[in-house]
């Protein structure tokens, strides 16, 4: 595998089209973020309060369409819950609104586990 197609893998990106992947794992995540993305935690204020990103915004899943007034347009979305479910929800529903969104698959764990910060 060649230098540009471990790039891609790892940001998500395919040759076919160029467009972030629908879910990502928790290490390209983190380099999405790293890179530039913002970061969206769709959980419950409760689980929030729990332990939460310190980069991320907080909307929860029943409020994300008023989500991109407090995200940047320019630049790409990891949406972040407890597992991967709601945020597969959350980033469809942000990709019908016009934003590139890609749900974390494994939720905050996975965040944590490929070195991601977590304050609590």
């Amino acid at each position: 595998m060649s230098l540009r197609d471990t790039l891609a893998r790892l940001l998500g990106r395919t040759d076919d089209d160029g467009a972030l992947r629908p879910t990502v794992d928790g290490p390209t995540a983190l380099q999405l973020v790293r890179d530039g993305a913002s970061l969206l935690d769709v959980r419950e204020r409760s689980e929030w309060n729990a332990g939460h990103a310190p980069q991320a915004v907080h909307v929860p899943l029943a409020s994300v369409a008023d989500a991109p007034r407090r995200l940047r347009k320019d630049a790409p979305v990891v949406v972040m819950c407890a597992s991967g479910m709601r945020s597969r929800t959350a980033a469809t529903q942000l990709r019908g609104l016009g934003l590139q969104a890609t749900s974390l698959s494994g939720g905050i764990g996975a965040w944590q586990a490929a070195g991601g910060a977590v304050r609590r």
